[in-house]
């Protein structure tokens, strides 16, 4: 009994290896085209927004901070709020979500 299900449970004789092949290649590609594509382009895009920030612009940090834009420094920003006070920030730190979604409700 025991030896006739071990038999029946055995992988088919041909095409086992390469439909495991697709199936292996399929699964990288939705891993690259849904997961590793779409952060690489949110990177870039983060990136970019970064350098074209200029003096003077309204931004929002990823902490919340909301300021203005006093002064430009290699890799990092002052960042000018309320009252005079100055912030240095990395500009790492600029959340282009927040930035994009506040300036919106500015002009709004």
């Amino acid at each position: 009994m025991i030896h006739s299900i071990l038999v029946q449970a055995q992988a088919p004789a041909g095409g086992g290896l390469t439909t495991q092949l697709l199936f292996m290649g399929a699964l990288i590609a939705v891993f690259y085209f849904f997961m590793i594509r779409p952060q690489q382009k949110k990177a870039k895009d983060q990136k970019k927004f970064t350098e074209e920030i200029k003096r003077g612009d309204y931004v929002v940090t990823i902490g919340g901070l909301h300021g203005r834009v006093a002064e430009i420094e290699d890799d990092t920003f002052i960042i000018e709020v309320e009252r005079g006070g100055r912030l240095k920030y990395s500009k790492s730190a600029i959340s282009m979500e927040s930035t994009k979604a506040a300036a919106g409700k500015k002009t709004a």
